[in-house]
């Protein structure tokens, strides 16, 4: 006899898998733990009075101007004497397009302002920041604005984990059973599938009941206590993301009695039947994973700004695409590692699941390149702007995916190769087989014409002994029920021997091994993609973002041309924060007394105080200077100074001497026209 031994290839153990899919969902964790509060997808593009200003006279009302429409609270816009106390009065109001005003008491005195904001841009994502004003000249005042910061804190990183969830929750639960239904439907009986699916299902429900609870908290004061206030459920409730994360679970429900169908009735169908079912549990789960994706694109980027009517569209289709790729990967990988060695997957499945995910690329290529035209408006954008950067990142993991995935086509063909060439060998082998048993049958059949005249005589013989051998009849059938629990229990340790080598041959053939490392490798990019998609959606689009700039720069251009100057500096001092942008400006920047205003940010625009600022004014055409002015600390990242006098005029140059540390400064200036 000839023993066939299967050549020893190194297979992954399964500890070790639940290992790696560990470490990437904790470094997945840490990227999200990095990304920091959600950016603003709505910016402040000017304010009456504007940022700084000193007016002689009180205002009776403050005015915001915003990039795009935003929803208000009876808090979003607030006014803060110097003490701290509100003297804003009413419930803030729409008055045009997109600016925002709140009336303010009479009979304010002297003094510094402080005007606080906390909107909801229009696709979701809140907006917080606070500005200073000062009526008569600046004073010391007791507000802080360093702590205005949307989206950020414990909440914020609770509303973050649970967007990821959602994300990861849809792509599975649509991914899973489109892989069943169109690229192996024996599949439906396969439990670890059943585990997948159900558990995508789990995690999108729990998810979407999460932020829908934290969604009012996240909005507004940013307090764990607040996440069960029922008056915030109930606003939420009223706005537009309320009633997509509502939809959604509606949705779900429909998703639940779907699964049922997959798991339950489908996979006990005849193939006739289960040919008509298929059919209409495509149509029904299309419709389903096409709802729940459009909960997404109603309520977030796409809603919003450009050919929203388009883009809508587009998104869900684009979520579709992404579902159908990483979602039925995912469910290829655990049809390749947890299936019963009874049940593997076949070469035509994969092959099947491969032209899904191409044409899953295809669409994704198609909607992405519209999508970023769209949310980004210009080449600049892609370098210039933290979304355009996010977007680049995004890209190169798609692209190593597609690498990735050709790889696992090559796999999949030599896999598809090997199984072929046994199939014959055990069709000829049957045919064998078959004309064997043949002609032992005949040989059986003559043996049993001679065997039953014996029988005849033996049965006479027992006859007349049959009151004699009752007692040992007992005992034979004592005997022949051992034997027969004996023989089952030989029978199922033969079967898990079996089941065992088949699993051992299984895991031995190297294509298959080979195609399980790369799908586990695309797996574990696919986890890293999925969280740089999430930081996108609540990253402020470059387009937006540019022309938020564009706004700023031409309101300093209009308060330039008035007779102000505003000049932005930006700093390296070499040490720990050392990064940043001081500004100056100067009212009314003529020869004679002037009131300056300076401002120091943070690279992301976050104002931060810094222990010391000097400012020096010399007109080097005359020699005059430098004229030092050391401004007073008015508020966080706010120093000012009255009466600068500027003796004449001409092209001054203006320094700036910033220190971050005992030891850090440097030194900036630029020239300007004054007078």
């Amino acid at each position: 006899m000839t023993q066939t031994i299967a050549p020893r290839v190194r297979t992954l153990p399964l500890p070790r898998v639940r290992t790696l899919v560990l470490l990437l969902l904790a470094a997945t964790g840490l990227l999200l733990a990095g990304a920091g509060p959600v950016s603003a997808h709505a910016a402040l593009t000017g304010s009456d009075p504007r940022q700084g200003a000193v007016v002689d006279k009180a205002p009776t009302q403050v005015s915001l101007t915003f990039s795009e429409k935003v929803a208000l609270s009876d808090d979003s816009l607030r006014v803060l004497d110097p003490k701290g106390k509100r003297i804003d009065r009413g419930d803030p109001a729409n008055v045009s397009g997109t600016t925002y005003t709140v009336k303010l008491h009479s009979g304010l005195p002297d003094g510094t302002y402080t005007v606080t904001y906390q909107v909801v841009s229009e696709d979701s994502h809140p907006v917080a920041g606070a500005y200073t004003f000062s009526i008569g000249a600046p004073s010391q005042t007791t507000v802080s604005v360093s702590a205005q910061e949307a989206g950020g804190g414990v909440v914020g990183w609770l509303y973050g984990f649970g967007r990821y969830v959602s994300y990861a929750g849809f792509i599975v639960l649509v991914g899973g059973a489109a892989f069943v239904l169109a690229c192996w439907q024996r599949g439906a009986g396969v439990r670890a599938l059943q585990r997948l699916v159900v558990s995508g299902w789990l995690a999108l429900t729990a998810a979407t009941l999460g932020l829908l609870l934290l969604r009012g908290s996240y909005t507004s004061t940013g307090k764990v206590g607040d996440i069960f206030d029922l008056d915030l459920l109930g606003q939420v409730l009223q706005t537009k993301t309320g009633a997509a994360l509502v939809s959604r679970l509606l949705l779900l429900a429909a998703a639940a009695l779907f699964i049922a169908v997959l798991f339950g009735a489908y996979d006990k169908r005849e193939d006739e039947e289960k040919r008509d079912l298929t059919f209409g549990l495509a149509i029904g789960g299309t419709v389903v994973a096409a709802g729940l994706a459009a909960s997404w694109a109603m309520s977030e980027h796409a809603s919003t700004g450009l050919q929203a009517g388009i883009a809508m569209p587009v998104d869900v289709v684009h979520l579709l695409a992404v579902a159908g790729w990483l979602g039925g990967l995912t469910a290829l990988l655990v049809a390749l590692y947890w299936t019963p060695a009874d049940t593997p997957v076949e070469a035509s499945a994969v092959r099947r699941f491969s032209r899904l995910a191409f044409g899953s690329v295809l669409a994704l290529v198609a909607t992405g390149v519209y999508q970023s035209w769209r949310q980004l408006g210009s080449w600049s954008a892609f370098t210039g702007t933290r979304y355009g950067q996010l977007l680049l990142v995004k890209i190169g993991l798609v692209v190593l995916l597609v690498g990735i995935a050709w790889i696992s086509r090559r796999w999949t063909a030599r896999l598809a190769d090997t199984m072929v060439k046994p199939r014959v060998e055990k069709d000829a082998g049957e045919g064998e087989k078959e004309a064997d048993e043949s002609e032992q049958g005949a040989r059986e059949g003559a043996e049993e014409a001679g065997d039953s005249e014996k029988e005849h005589a033996v049965a006479r013989a027992g006859t007349s002994a049959s009151a004699s051998g009752k007692k040992g009849g007992v005992s034979a059938a004592v005997s022949d029920k051992g034997d027969s629990r004996r023989a089952a229990q030989l029978a199922r340790q033969q079967d898990a021997i079996d089941t065992a080598r088949r699993k051992q041959q299984r895991d031995a053939d190297p294509n298959r091994f080979g195609l399980r490392r790369s799908v586990l490798a695309e797996a574990g990019v696919a986890v890293v993609l999925l969280a740089i998609t999430t930081m996108l959606t609540s990253t402020e689009p470059g387009r937006t973002e540019e022309e938020a700039r564009a706004a700023t720069a031409a309101a300093s251009a209009d308060a330039s041309s008035a007779g102000a100057l505003t000049l932005d500096m930006s700093f390296d001092t070499g040490g720990e924060d050392g990064k940043g942008v001081v500004r100056i400006d100067l009212d009314p920047a003529r020869v004679g007394g002037n009131e300056m205003h300076v401002y120091v940010q943070r690279p992301n625009g976050r104002a931060f105080d810094i222990p010391e600022v000097k400012v020096a004014f010399t007109l080097e055409s005359q020699d005059i200077g430098p004229l030092p002015v050391v401004p007073d600390h008015i508020s966080t990242g706010h120093w000012s100074a009255s009466g600068v006098q500027i003796p004449m005029a001409g092209e001054w140059k203006i320094a700036v001497t910033v220190r971050t540390s005992d030891i850090d400064q440097a030194t900036v200036s630029k020239n300007a026209q004054i007078g």
